[in-house]
């Protein structure tokens, strides 16, 4: 059975972090740029539709960095196990995007929304694999470590 270290590894929070940090960047320039009002002739009911998504991803991605960065806090000792478990630090919950309205988006902005929830839902996964871990490890182990941190 895997542990909490081989499961998240440094080398995995950096991939993670540097991902979420260029698809946050990829989103912002997007959302800014006005390509999107450009390709789809300012439709209104697109238009609304589009500042929800563009919010639920900004939602979404700013989880995921946060989440990540109290990951990475964890594993450079910053944290205790304590304060890493702490339910303010957990993932978090992101609103799913609106697949009917997303369809009728052009291909870049379906690309973006699509990546975040991606990103999302395999640190979901992560999450809950990791929560699973520590919830299962036997008690003796539980305790030796945290006498281990204390030190």
């Amino acid at each position: 059975m895997a542990d909490n270290e081989t499961l998240m590894t440094p080398k995995l929070l950096d991939a993670l972090y540097t991902e979420s940090m260029v698809l946050a960047d990829e989103a912002r320039s997007y959302f800014e740029s006005g390509r999107f009002n450009d390709e789809c002739q300012n439709e209104a009911t697109l238009s609304v539709a589009f500042s929800c998504e563009s919010l639920k991803v900004t939602t979404r991605l700013m989880h995921c960095i946060a989440w990540l960065l109290n990951q990475k806090a964890l594993h450079s000792e910053e944290l205790t196990d304590g304060e890493a478990w702490n339910h303010d630090r957990e993932l978090g919950y992101a609103a799913t995007s609106d697949d009917s309205m997303v369809k009728l988006f052009p291909e870049e902005a379906r690309q973006i929304i699509y990546a975040s929830e991606e990103l999302f839902l395999r640190l979901e996964r992560l999450s809950d694999r990791l929560e699973y871990l520590e919830i299962s490890e036997p008690p003796v182990h539980n305790m030796f470590r945290r006498l281990q941190s204390s030190f």
